[in-house]
């Protein structure tokens, strides 16, 4: 096995990359075996061959390209299924802007280490919050976590987060391949699977800062995408 992968996500991320790449490779270092891996969506601002040039100098770093933008829940279900076919123990996934800080990279993978069979970085528990957010954005995210929280029915208070590691047991056995759901929704159903097959989920506190330069990919219909595809998971995965 090859200890943790952190799967990055990328689109038009071309002021971040090469940043976010190294601060995470220096982090993963604390925590053992290591690798860092981009899954570009063709960005048209070359992130992609940006990528590329840091898997040249970082055996640790490799680049999987896709033909176009196709969604973040499917950018990360590609890189889970590439990373367990090359023997990865743990998967991370975290946005590849700074709004996760590379920081708390071991404190979640040390808790997997411990084992959690999910980690979840979350800013709802005590310790936790976010940074630079209006009044409005405060308001639709938490209203998302406590909506779904109460349709679902489940203890996690950070239902929207993507700052998550897994054990690679939890994704072979969740079916990632017949999610469908994007943003919000895609991270609301892959707790949900997970808690839902018996594995144990364990939150630790971040701080979730605004993106430090590049435009956010979240749209307003993603963000409501999960209004009604949570009460659709219910329904699915009773």
């Amino acid at each position: 096995m090859s200890g943790t992968w952190l799967v990055l996500p990328t689109y038009n991320e071309a002021e971040n990359i090469v940043a976010i790449v190294q601060a995470s490779l220096r982090e993963l270092a604390r925590t053992g075996d290591h690798h860092v891996l981009v899954v570009d969506d063709n960005s048209p601002d070359g992130t992609g061959r940006i990528a590329d040039q840091l898997a040249e100098s970082h055996e640790q770093v490799s680049v999987l390209h896709r033909p176009g933008k196709q969604g973040l829940g499917r950018a990360y279900i590609a890189g889970f299924q590439h990373g367990l076919a090359h023997g990865a123990e743990r998967l991370m996934e975290m946005d590849s802007d700074f709004s996760h800080d590379p920081s708390d990279i071991p404190r979640l993978v040390h808790e997997a280490q411990r084992g959690a069979d999910l980690v979840l970085g979350s800013r709802y528990i005590p310790g936790g919050g976010v940074e630079n957010w209006g009044l409005g954005r405060r308001i639709v995210s938490r209203g998302g976590c406590l909506y779904a929280q109460a349709i679902l029915r489940v203890p996690v208070r950070d239902l929207t987060g993507g700052f998550k590691c897994f054990d690679r047991r939890v994704l072979e056995a969740i079916g990632i391949e017949q999610m469908h759901a994007d943003g919000y929704g895609f991270q609301i159903e892959l707790t949900y699977r997970t808690l839902k097959a018996g594995f144990h989920v364990r939150e630790v506190p971040i701080v979730f800062h605004e993106r430090r330069a590049g435009q956010s990919k979240m749209s307003t219909r993603i963000a409501t995408e999960a209004v009604w595809k949570v009460p659709a998971l219910k329904l699915r995965l009773p």
